[in-house]
This record gives C-alpha cells, sequence and structure tokens, in this order.
C-alpha cells in the first residue's frame, strides 16, 4: 500500500517519517519485507536529508495472514462506514468483541471473515475501540497497521469521540448534568467485576439526561477515560446503575436482559483523506421497547 506526502522541513527520511505516525518497527518492516521509500520518484533510504517540496512515497507491504490465530466466520456484519483504511460496524449486543476461554465465536472472528471474503490484502483484524459483549452500538476498526497507528495516536490524544446512551434507574435526584470522576480498579476477589476504590486507576465519565420516567433516565454518556466497565461501574457507585445490569445492582425489571448500554455515536479525524468522520447508531429495539413501555406508563 503506497502513501504519499509532501515534505515540508528540512529533515531525515526517518524524522519525517516519525511525525507521520511510522514506527521504528513500520520502518523496519518497509526495509526488510518488500517495501520501499521512494523521494520524488528514487530510492533512498531512512537517512536521507529531505528538502523542502520534495514528494516522498513509502510502499507498505501487505500484512501476513496470521489466520491460524484468528478463526474466520461468516457472519452478517452491520457496516455503517467503511473505506481503503477504516471500517465502523454496528455491533449487536451478545458478542464479545475479541476470543477468550469463554467465547469462540466473536465481532474479530466476523470481521476476518469478510475480509478473507472480501480476499483484502491485509487480513489481520485491527480493533481500536472495543465493547463489552453485551453492549450494542459502533465499534472502530483499523483495516491495516498503520491505520491503526494513526489512530492510537488520536486514542492517547483523547481525540476519538465515544458517545453512548444507557437507561439508568436509582433514587433521589440526578443532575440533569454532570461529571463521575472516580478510580477504577479490580477487587482482590473477582477477575471480572471492577469496583471504585481509591488505589484504582483515574477515570472521568460524562453525562446528560436526555429523557426521565420517575426514577428511570436515559441518559447521553461520554467517555474521557477507557477503564474496564467503566459507564457501568461509575453510575453504580452513584447509586443509578443500569438497567439489566444485574452484576452492578442493576432492575431486571423493566424488559431487557442485558445492560442497556448502547455506544450511538463515533468521530474521529481520518488522517487519510483529513476530514473529520462522524457516524451514528439508532438504539437498538430491546432499548426502543423498554422506552416505549415507560412512556405508556406515563
Amino acid at each position: 500500500m503506497r502513501f504519499e506526502f509532501v515534505v515540508d522541513q528540512h529533515v531525515k527520511i526517518k524524522t519525517f517519517l516519525k511525525k507521520q505516525d511510522i514506527s521504528k518497527g513500520l520502518l523496519a518492516k518497509i526495509k526488510y519485507e518488500g517495501g520501499a521509500i521512494l523521494v520524488n520518484g528514487e530510492p533512498q533510504n531512512a537517512t536521507y536529508l529531505l528538502d523542502i517540496g520534495d514528494r516522498l512515497c513509502i510502499d507498505i507491504p501487505n500484512e501476513k495472514d496470521l489466520t491460524g490465530r484468528l478463526e474466520p466466520i461468516l457472519h452478517p456484519l452491520d457496516i455503517v462506514y467503511e473505506d481503503d483504511h477504516f471500517m465502523i460496524i454496528n455491533k449487536p449486543a451478545g458478542f464479545a468483541s475479541i476470543p477468550s476461554a469463554l467465547h469462540s465465536s466473536t465481532i474479530a472472528n466476523f470481521v476476518k471473515g469478510y475480509y478473507m471474503e472480501q480476499d483484502y490484502a491485509n487480513k489481520q483484524v485491527h480493533i481500536v475501540t472495543r465493547l463489552d459483549r453485551d453492549t450494542s452500538g459502533l465499534m472502530l476498526f483499523a483495516k491495516h497497521g498503520y491505520a491503526h497507528a494513526r489512530l492510537d495516536k488520536q486514542l492517547q490524544q483523547k481525540m476519538i469521540q465515544k458517545r453512548y446512551f444507557a437507561l439508568v434507574q436509582g433514587p433521589g435526584k440526578l443532575e440533569k448534568t454532570g461529571d463521575i470522576i472516580a478510580p477504577i480498579g479490580r477487587p482482590k476477589d473477582s477477575i471480572i467485576t471492577r469496583h471504585v476504590t481509591p488505589t484504582g486507576k483515574y477515570a472521568h465519565t460524562s453525562y446528560e439526561i436526555i429523557q426521565s420516567w420517575g426514577e428511570v433516565h436515559l441518559v447521553d454518556i461520554r467517555l474521557h477515560t477507557g477503564r474496564t466497565h467503566q459507564i457501568r461501574v461509575h453510575f453504580s457507585h452513584i447509586g443509578f446503575p443500569l438497567l439489566g445490569d444485574d452484576l452492578y445492582g442493576g432492575s431486571m425489571e423493566y424488559g431487557i436482559e442485558r445492560q442497556a448500554l448502547h455506544c450511538h455515536r463515533i468521530g474521529f479525524f481520518n488522517p487519510f483523506s483529513e476530514k473529520n468522520l462522524i457516524c451514528e447508531s439508532d438504539l437498538t429495539n430491546d432499548f426502543k421497547s423498554v422506552i416505549m413501555n415507560l412512556q405508556n406508563k406515563i
């Protein structure tokens, strides 16, 4: 895959490429695995000194097909967006993001199956944003390692926006808008659950109430950090656990059998098209059914 740049600095190639998120490992791959570096059409090495206005091209070799490490499974995907570099899918609840000892038929397997079916040159699955098994909504994938590296940088700089809808319930007053800032860690007696603890890692969640029906609220949530189970732990911590989330004290009496959590929006800067990309996802039917029942009771 070829990428082209117009040079704006008088620097060595490796220095320029580092600013384009080309790592030492990727540079080595270009050098030793069949790639190429061209300046104004001529092959050069990484220490070549560039001039302003030079046209720098890099050919990144295709990734090796590591099919044995991830079984491809053909399964329908709800693809919301796709180009040569990124893909966003609408994940249904009930499927884990990646394989584990407990889960072998996962979203990663389905994406690998799709890549194989389309006969893409790069068939490795690069997940940029994951979702819990019983959380629905948008997941972002990079279609090659360089695209993944560029989005990893945006993740580190908190430039990728993810927003969630959740149905929460609790007595008392939930402020119209708020920030939940409380460290999250793992209890000593569990490898699954998380809790708020002074020894945990910093975690920050913002929310806004969209609609309320008595003790139940539909909230729009923005994550500033990405701790495991962050939304579920934070809202349980303030006394408003998610409906259907029996792991963290949520009510099971509203007809939804999984945590009422849906990633409805993903936004990021596409560094290849140099445009901001925003994708949105409608609520799932089980979510809508709970809301309809709540509205009918008013």
